[in-house]
This record gives structure tokens, C-alpha cells and sequence, in this order.
């Protein structure tokens, strides 16, 4: 069926988008959100239209959803829901070609409609991830199996019909049926908080001509339209969030002693010129992890510290302009900067009073070559 084939595309763009889907967001505070895989459950309600022969409000019927889901990363989500209540379906005003009096008939039907859907959020895609946006529009395919079952109102019906005036109900069915189904759709969520959403979705699906027993010659599909309202409920954390470092605040100046009066003049020590140190650690494109080749010079800074106890050390991070945007970049060269004052705090128990902190993002690029802007400089004195 086209609509499998369908959702096992959709399938394998699971995997491929997966490792390119944005996972990170900075707010204009600086706090860093960085998203997390989740299950989550939707419930939901609304009404469907079952496509038929006959006025638009007598193939109107009650429907209800029940999803459960688990969301991979800000793109891609994976749902398991299953749908259902009633169809219908009819004619209006239906003449028999051998002749006799036009009439009427609609009928109702149950079913249940259990599916997978693979969920697109389209706004992610687009805009990039963010956590706090009160609006994200989806889209989905899917697949399932529908279960129809008493059908006993058209049965009736035709049982009272006689041969000049029968409809022709050629796919006329009894007991319960199960037929493969394909659908797709569009749902809109409204951000009520980090747990709770309300959706709104809109879906049509297909199956095969026999669901609402009547034949179509040309072979083309059954249809049903589904529109729906409710809550989704986020089942654990979505995301973490890390707030950017607090400045260091300046010392006090210290407050000399009034030197006491000598007799004669004390010989001039001989003071130790301490030379500044710089280093400068590079990193890849897009990354702010410390490569190995790189971690010496974060251990020739920590130990420069560490041999002239009244040194300190200001860390600045960049990235470069070639590449990305002033929103990645800020968060890349701030990102740059923390991993190497977490490095000297953690691994070398330099106290955070004697490291000051900085991001330039790519506004200010040190060096002429464009690669080796994605850097912390550190200068220690």
C-alpha cells in the first residue's frame, strides 16, 4: 500500500535528520537549553466527515483519539494512537435506473483505528529549537489498520429494498472488518507550559473501497476527515537548562599600611619578573569539546597558575564569521570559553576567584584566518 511505503520513508528520515536536528537554544539572558529525549500522551476529541453521497451534516460523527509517543529530538517524533467512534455513509435523492421513486438514506457505523505516526515539527525545522515557544506547528504521516464493526443500520436498509428499487450496495459487509490504512495531517500546539500543551490537528485518511459498502467504479479510495482537539502531556523533563556563569566581581583594593620610620634604608629585594603566558585552544567546527591535542595547553595554563599563586587568568571565547549565524556563533564562543574554565576548575582546582570569563562570539575575529577563530584564548599574569 502507498501509504506504507510512505511511512517507512518517513521512517528512515528518522534516522538521517536525527543527527542534524538543532538541540540547543540560548535565551537573551544567556541560559543554555539543551533538549531531551521525552515520551509524551495526547488526548483528544472532535468530530469526523465521512466522504459520501449525501448532505455534508448527516456524514458528520463524533470521534475520539488516544496517542502516546516518544519524542527522538526537537524534529522528529514517533506516535502510537489509536482512533475511532463511528463513520457513516449514504446517498441523497437516488433514482434507480429501472425506474421508481428517489429516496434518501444515510447509515452509521463503528470503528476503531489503531496507527503509527512518524511527527514533523515544522517550526523546529524552520526557526531552530526552542523550548519556550508558546506555538509549534507539526505535520505526520501514518499507517494502521482500521477494525469496522456493526454494520447492521445499512444491512437493515437493504434488507427492505426491493430489486427495482435497491441502491447497489456491492461491497455491503456484516460482523467486523480490518483494512490497512494510510493518513496524514497537520497539528498546531499551543505552549501552556514545560508539561502541558493544547493541540489541534486536522487528518484524512484512505482506505480501500469497501469500507462504507458501497462500490466505486473507478476504484478509488474511502476517505474520512478527522478534527480534533486536546491536551498533550509531556511525560518527564524536556530539556535542561544551565545558566550562564555569574561575572566575577572586582577585588577591593587593598589598603596599604602606613610604612614605619627607619633609621636607615632596608636593601632592595630582588623581585622575580613574572612573564605573561598566552595559549590559544582551538577547536573543530561547531564543537566546543577540548580535542586531545589541545589539552596541553589548557594544563600549561593550570600550571602556570599553579606555580605563582597570585596570578590569574582571563579566558575569552570566539567562533569564527565564515560560518553559522550571530545566535549559533554567541552560543559556540560562549560554550568555547566555559569548557576551558570547567576544565581549569575541575581537573586542576583552580579557584574561580582567579579566572575571569568571556565570549565574543563572531563579532570580533582575532586572527586573519577564518578556521582559527573557532578558539579560547587564555592569557595568565
Amino acid at each position: 500500500m502507498k501509504s506504507m511505503k510512505m511511512l517507512l520513508a518517513a521512517a528512515m528520515l528518522t534516522f538521517t535528520m536525527s543527527a542534524s536536528a538543532q538541540a540547543t537554544y540560548t535565551d537573551k539572558e544567556g541560559a543554555v537549553y539543551t533538549f531531551q529525549k521525552h515520551w509524551f500522551l495526547e488526548l483528544e476529541g472532535g468530530a469526523q466527515y465521512t466522504l459520501g453521497e449525501t448532505k455534508f451534516r448527516r456524514l458528520l460523527s463524533p470521534n475520539v483519539q488516544l496517542g502516546i509517543g516518544y519524542q527522538f529530538n526537537p524534529i522528529i517524533g514517533l506516535r502510537l494512537q489509536g482512533n475511532g467512534w463511528q463513520s457513516k455513509g449514504g446517498w441523497n435523492g437516488y433514482v434507480p435506473l429501472e425506474g421508481g421513486l428517489a429516496f434518501t438514506k444515510s447509515y452509521k457505523y463503528k470503528y476503531v483505528a489503531p496507527g503509527l505516526d512518524v511527527i514533523f515539527n515544522i517550526s523546529n525545522l524552520i526557526a531552530g529549537y526552542n523550548p519556550t515557544r508558546f506555538f509549534n506547528l507539526k505535520a505526520y504521516l501514518g499507517a494502521g489498520a482500521n477494525i469496522a464493526f456493526d454494520n447492521d443500520e445499512v444491512n437493515e436498509i437493504a434488507s427492505h429494498l426491493t430489486d427495482k428499487d435497491a441502491y447497489l450496495l456491492e461491497n455491503l459487509w456484516d460482523g467486523s472488518k480490518v483494512r490497512p490504512f494510510g493518513r496524514g495531517g497537520i497539528q498546531m500546539d499551543f505552549r501552556l507550559s514545560d508539561c502541558v500543551s493544547i493541540v489541534v490537528e486536522g487528518n484524512a485518511n484512505g482506505l480501500n473501497d469497501k469500507y462504507n459498502s458501497k462500490k466505486d467504479h473507478d476504484n478509488n479510495l474511502d476517505w474520512y476527515f478527522n478534527a480534533l482537539a486536546g491536551l498533550r502531556f509531556n511525560l518527564g523533563k524536556t530539556y535542561t537548562k544551565v545558566l550562564p556563569p555569574a561575572p566575577v566581581p572586582e577585588p577591593e583594593p587593598i589598603v596599604e599600611p602606613e610604612p614605619e620610620p627607619v633609621v636607615e634604608p632596608a636593601p632592595v629585594p630582588v623581585v622575580e619578573k613574572i612573564e605573561p603566558i598566552r595559549r590559544d585552544v582551538f577547536f573543530l567546527i561547531n564543537k566546543t569539546d577540548i580535542r586531545a591535542e589541545e589539552a596541553q595547553k589548557v594544563k600549561d595554563i593550570a600550571y602556570y597558575l599553579i606555580k605563582y599563586p597570585e596570578s590569574k587568568v582571563v579566558v575569552t571565547g570566539y567562533a569564527d564569521a565564515g560560518t553559522g549565524n550571530d545566535k549559533i556563533n554567541d552560543r559556540l564562543a560562549a560554550q568555547r570559553a566555559d569548557v576551558v574554565v570547567k576544565a581549569l576548575k575541575e581537573q586542576y582546582g583552580i579557584d574561580a576567584s582567579r579566572i575571569s570569563y568571556d565570549s565574543k562570539g563572531s563579532r570580533v575575529q582575532p586572527f586573519q584566518e577564518n578556521d582559527m577563530n573557532r578558539v579560547s584564548i587564555c592569557i595568565a599574569e
